[in-house]
């Protein structure tokens, strides 16, 4: 299959590199991009312990004054991805979620003591939980700090649009509501929701399809846990059947 890549980078060259490897081809077309906010300005004055939600926050700290600081901290993470690349900067107190943000929350609530500190939420501009509301209900003070924005693709390349209306694109890979969001959004500017409406949308969760609405009825494949490994074998599956 020709798969259509829509993470930002540098993860979507990473994705192109897996999909290869399992035979596949993809089209790079990042609908996000990623901004860096100035990670020095963050106090971690009685902070007990750090989370990131996302590959973005740790990046955020490469090559930061607070980075030694900050790996001396528990740091809790969702999911696998996020956990690894905090050991690549030099994490070594790492909690690894489920998947989910709130998953995260519930085990945060079981192993930390509010009282022994404050917890430093390291976010991107867009929240999927508000994770400051959700501890503050368990008696947690939690100080957010936005690390990162994400910056919105205003169209597709035209490479991608000749490729979509010509139908070389076999399947869209998205990993985020606002990811899908702004794939909506660029497919109705384009005049294309016709000719994508047979192509299998591969998505992360079932809050990524829901924002897939505003291109009206579509074939979407959602994976049952929000983990890449899991969409990818939805992927082999539907090359399987298809014989591609």
């Amino acid at each position: 299959m020709r798969l259509l890549v829509t993470r930002p980078e540098p993860d979507a060259l990473k994705l192109r590199a897996m999909l290869e490897d399992m035979g596949h081809e993809a089209t790079v077309e990042p609908l996000l991009h990623v901004s860096f906010e100035d990670a020095d300005r963050i106090e971690l004055d009685g902070v007990q312990a750090l989370v990131a939600t996302s590959r973005n926050a740790l990046r955020a700290l490469r090559s930061t004054a607070i980075l030694p600081r900050a790996r001396a901290l528990p740091l809790f993470t969702v999911g696998k991805a996020t956990a690894a690349e905090a050991r690549a900067i030099g994490f070594e107190m790492v909690v690894t979620g489920a998947g989910t943000a709130r998953e995260l929350i519930t085990h945060i609530v079981s192993v930390v003591d509010p009282a022994a500190g404050l917890i430093a939420h390291l976010a991107g501009d867009t929240l999927a939980v508000n994770l400051q509301e959700e501890l503050a209900a368990h008696g947690f003070r939690v100080v957010e700090w936005v690390v990162y924005r994400m910056q919105a693709a205003t169209s597709f390349t035209e490479d991608v649009v000749e490729q979509l209306a010509s139908g070389e694109i076999d399947g869209i890979i998205l990993l985020s509501p606002r990811t899908a969001a702004v794939y909506a959004k660029l497919v109705r500017a384009h005049g294309l929701a016709e000719l994508v409406r047979g192509l299998p949308h591969f998505c992360l969760s079932t809050a990524v399809a829901r924002r897939l609405q505003p291109v009206g009825p579509i074939a979407i494949v959602t994976a049952d846990q929000p983990r890449l490994e899991e969409v990818l074998a939805l992927i082999d599956e539907r090359a399987a059947q298809s014989g591609d």
